[in-house]
């Protein structure tokens, strides 16, 4: 078997033509490669198991009175932005429209890591929220979600007498 790599390696192009054949360090790539699995069938939707790897990122908190969320998406208009609250379930969707050249220039593309597309992310939320005290604010490519909680939810302290 080695013999045959070496007969491969010196017949093809040498040392170079095995490593770009074979990766140097396997382990890592096996290790890469489940992650990315991961990530592509990664779903909990719930408010303390949010799945990695969607568009826009998101950030889910909260404090005793709200619950927070942030949705990182630069470079969108804000009219576009669709934020809806279900029975519960908070959805952000949109579209991001591509930035690429036109045909006519024919530019090649060489890299293209933004996302391009339409999106949708849904949230499940707590039962204590007040689906009527929900606001939105969109600045600087950063989409925040405020959703209060009911008065009744709210932890107090009672005096004893």
């Amino acid at each position: 078997m080695v013999l045959a790599l070496v007969a491969l390696t010196t017949r093809f192009g040498g040392a170079d033509m095995y490593r770009t054949l074979f990766p140097r360090d396997l382990f890592a790539e096996l290790d890469r490669l489940q992650r990315e699995m991961q990530q592509a069938f990664e779903f909990s939707p719930s408010i303390r198991g949010l799945g990695r790897g969607g568009y826009p990122a998101l950030n889910v908190g909260g404090t005793p009175q709200t619950v927070e969320i942030y949705a990182f998406a630069p470079g969108l208009d804000p009219g576009a932005i669709e934020v809806g609250l279900d029975r519960g379930v908070l959805t952000i969707a949109g579209e991001r429209k591509a930035k690429l050249p036109a045909e006519r220039e024919k530019a090649t593309v060489h890299i293209n890591e933004r996302f391009a597309g339409r999106f949708r992310r849904v949230v499940s939320l707590p039962d204590d929220i007040d689906p009527d005290a929900v606001s939105a604010d969109y600045r600087d490519g950063v989409l925040h979600v405020s959703i209060k909680r009911r008065e009744s939810a709210t932890p107090r302290r009672i005096s004893v007498e």
